[in-house]
């Protein structure tokens, strides 16, 4: 029973590309290029120049200029930052307000004349007290309760003289007299203050600070205390008794009015008539290299209001049509260049992913140049506050490291030139820039040799980066910026990481463009010849000699293919599977064979069935296996659409009616070759076979197979399809000669050892012309009859 072959699922990636291309199934494919290319030029233009979130230089206070600054026209225009100088140095002259209430200091003494009055009156039982004292003309009001009682019991201890009374109660008016303001009030005062009485509103005076009749609260009750200390006739604990008493009728007279002070400011901010510059066409108003002062930062914020607010999508439009010049001339070159680009897909699709990846790093620089402007921003030492700096990070080879391993060399070095021109574009510096890219992008393409694994990329961002270090050296000297370490050292850091950036972001851009556009990298390609897949892993065990034949023919083909500048590694693995069908039947095909043909029991038109039928199977599996579309291709092509002639000869033979047997019976589905490495397969295919049925694999032998199977191939067409040159199947033949040689006539025969591989064997044809190659030279030794000797089977093949 034999062992079903496991799928492949289809990814998460490629059925988002499936779906996304169900809308463009109804379009042609004229609409559908002219569709891309429309989309391409605007979402470039858009990511270079948006118009609601254009990108502007940034300046602050203190920087340099990068660029000399000239007004685009006649632009007048309120200096915001100015106009807000002028009006807060109003705002800060305009004198703070305070609120008198002249009336506090008699009232407190007031207030303490009648506390004493009930004091002294009170009972000699010390539990008595007297609540509130109540006065709604004093605010400060004080209750027998809130009396210190120490203080109490010293007051009523003996009875004071009126002397005493009065030098109190005028030590208490003395403190109380004049402005007395809160402690916290203090920062609100100025060198003049307006001072509004409480009882007349519309009356104000000036008061000029400082004056001595104006003291913070605190000092005011200091000065009752020396006051009463003063007073020789009490004891020390009576003074400070009386002290603890009166503090608290001591109260500001004065209060900071924050409301009314912030009203006048307004009034006086608002009588600041607007500052008005007017800068005429064409007027210079900083030159490169100067500071940014902050009369040159205000015009050069006027001037990007006037370009946000007046001429962005004038801007846009020029883009515009900058880009689709320079996209329509990419694809005349793409579309003049895609026969000689090491690539089977058609000048559309290449132009697609050329759109695809320029875009890409469109996007990449802009996103990288804004970080770079924000992250200098952030920082104020040198090198660190310099986005120029910064810049020098931004992968600029990503385009051509991308194009250059899907692609060829120099579409990916058009592509780098390409992307530079549009780093000009956006770049704050587009002359330093557009260098730097285009040597950083030119490093990328030359510093991969070849492609054959994931390391391969890494090493190019490595010497990439090196070249980068080097390059933003030259960039720093030319800006003249200072050489010092930190500079130098920076510098060559953000251009070294620059290079490996671009190889990370290409290794995770690769797979996703691979799979969209059904290209096959060498890396992915080496990853198809890992014999542990599936359909080699079975085509090795159930038709082992299919397997080796496979072999020798990638082998064959990879040199052929080489020898003109094809894709030899595309042609080694396509040979790997372009006989994938035969594992259905694997004993009708002669590599398989071990002594018995099964042919030799069958009609000839149930023989080309089975035969043909491996393609058709073949096809089905590199479906079910999600093979790469190239590589399927490469099943039906190599046979194109010849036709199995002797066993159509045959079947005629042994029919009554032979004009009633159809020659569509016996011929192949087709397509035809329609790229050189498929047309390169069927020569190879045809002359391994031929060679291995030689029983003498002399180099004339060779020559004359290669000769004749190529010289058939041509006579029936089948080479129409592609592009292959007469020059081209010359190589192509000597290439082949060449390989056949190296591989047959080197064996040695050594007396009485018969070699594994030869046990079973049919015979092998004395001579080339033996052998049953067809008009569209394909050999049929499935054909002939093997039952009969050795000698028989030439007569046949003659005869045949």
């Amino acid at each position: 029973m034999k062992k079903p072959l496991e799928k492949n699922a289809p990814s998460v990636f490629q059925r988002t590309i499936e779906s996304a291309k169900k809308p463009l199934n109804s379009l042609s494919d004229n609409q559908k290029f002219w569709l891309l290319f429309v989309l391409f030029t605007i979402s470039t233009a858009v990511l270079i120049q948006n118009p609601l979130w254009e990108r502007l230089e940034v300046y602050r206070e203190g920087d340099i200029l990068r660029e000399s600054i000239i007004s685009p026209s006649d632009i007048t225009f309120v200096d915001e930052k100015e106009t807000e100088r002028l009006r807060q140095e109003a705002r800060n002259k305009t004198k703070p307000i305070f609120v008198i209430e002249p009336t506090r200091s008699e009232n407190a003494v007031q207030n303490f004349r009648l506390f004493w009055e009930k004091l002294s009156k009170k009972v000699e039982n010390s539990n008595t007290n007297i609540k509130t004292l109540s006065n709604k003309n004093i605010s400060a009001q004080i209750s027998l309760d809130d009396v210190d009682s120490e203080a109490e019991k010293i007051l009523t201890s003996r009875k004071f003289t009126a002397g005493e009374i009065e030098a109190v109660t005028r030590a208490l008016r003395e403190s109380t007299e004049g402005f007395i303001y809160n402690d916290g009030d203090k920062k609100y005062l100025q060198t003049e203050v307006v001072v509004f009485d409480q009882q007349r509103p519309f009356q104000q005076s000036i008061q000029t600070l400082p004056e001595s009749n104006w003291l913070s609260l605190s000092k005011a009750r200091e000065k009752l205390k020396e006051r009463i200390y003063n007073i020789k006739t009490l004891s020390e604990k009576e003074k400070q008794a009386f002290y603890t008493i009166l503090e608290k009728f001591v109260q500001p007279t004065v209060f900071y009015d924050a409301e009314a002070t912030e009203k006048a400011r307004a009034v006086a901010a608002e009588a600041i008539s607007p500052v008005i510059i007017s800068l005429k066409r064409q007027q210079k108003i900083a030159s490169e290299g100067e500071i940014v002062t902050p009369e040159i930062l205000s015009k050069i914020n006027a001037i990007s209001s006037y370009t946000k607010s007046h001429r962005k999508w004038n801007r846009f439009f020029g883009i515009l049509i900058v880009l689709t010049a320079l996209y329509w001339i990419a694809w005349k070159y793409i579309e003049q260049r895609s026969p000689a680009l090491k690539t089977t897909l058609p000048s559309e699709r290449i132009f697609s992913l050329f759109g695809v990846v320029i875009l890409l790093q469109v996007l990449l620089t802009t996103v990288c140049f804004k970080i770079a402007e924000f992250t200098a921003l952030q920082n104020i030492k040198a090198p660190l506050n310099d986005a120029t700096v910064w810049a020098l990070a931004i992968p600029f080879a990503f385009t051509s490291l991308s194009l250059v391993l899907l692609i060829d060399k120099r579409l990916a070095l058009f592509s780098g030139i390409f992307a530079s021109l549009l780093t000009g574009l956006i770049a704050p510096r587009p002359l330093e820039f557009v260098l730097y890219s285009v040597i950083s992008s030119s490093i990328a393409v030359y510093g991969i040799k070849q492609y054959n694994s994931r390391s391969s990329l890494t090493s190019a961002g490595f010497f990439t980066g090196l070249v980068n270090a080097l390059i933003a050296l030259a960039i720093i000297a030319y800006l003249q910026q200072p050489f010092v370490f930190d500079t130098v050292v920076f510098s060559i850091a953000c251009g070294f990481l620059g290079g490996i950036i671009a190889s990370a972001v290409t290794a995770v851009a690769l797979p996703p463009l691979e799979s969209a556009f059904g290209i096959l990298t060498d890396v992915k390609l080496l990853e198809l010849s890992n014999t542990e897949l599936p359909l080699l892993k079975q085509l090795a065990l159930r038709a082992p000699g299919t397997n080796q034949h496979s072999h020798a023919v990638g082998q064959l083909a990879e040199d052929a293919c080489r020898a003109i500048g094809a894709n030899g590694l595309l042609a080694k693995i396509g040979a790997l599977y372009h006989d994938i069908g035969k594992i259905a039947a694997p004993e009708h095909f002669v590599e398989n064979q071990h002594g018995r043909n099964p042919h030799d029991k069958l009609k000839p038109s149930q023989s080309a069935k089975i035969i043909i039928s491996h393609v058709t199977y073949g096809m089905k599996l590199a479906k079910e296996h999600k093979l790469p579309p190239i590589i399927a291709d490469f099943i039906p092509q190599h046979h194109g659409t010849r036709t199995l002639h002797y066993f159509l000869k045959k079947a005629r033979a042994q029919s009554s009616s032979p004009e009633d047997i159809d020659e569509n019976d016996f011929r192949y589905p087709g397509p035809k070759p329609q790229f050189k490495e498929a047309a390169i397969m069927m020569i190879a295919d045809s002359c391994e076979a031929a060679a291995r049925s030689l029983a003498e694999p002399s180099p004339e032998n060779l020559r004359f197979i290669v000769t004749k199977i190529i010289d058939a191939i041509l006579a029936d067409d089948q080479l129409d399809e592609c592009d292959l040159t007469l020059r081209e199947l010359t190589i192509i033949r000597e290439s082949m000669i060449r390989s056949l040689i190296a591989i047959y006539h080197s064996r040695v025969e050594y007396p009485g050892y018969v070699p594994p591989t030869k046990v079973g064997e049919f015979p092998k044809y004395a001579s080339p012309s033996e052998i049953p190659i067809s008009k569209g030279g394909e050999i049929e030794d499935e054909a002939i009859d093997r039952s009969q000797e050795p000698s028989t089977v030439s007569k046949q093949a003659k005869s045949t």
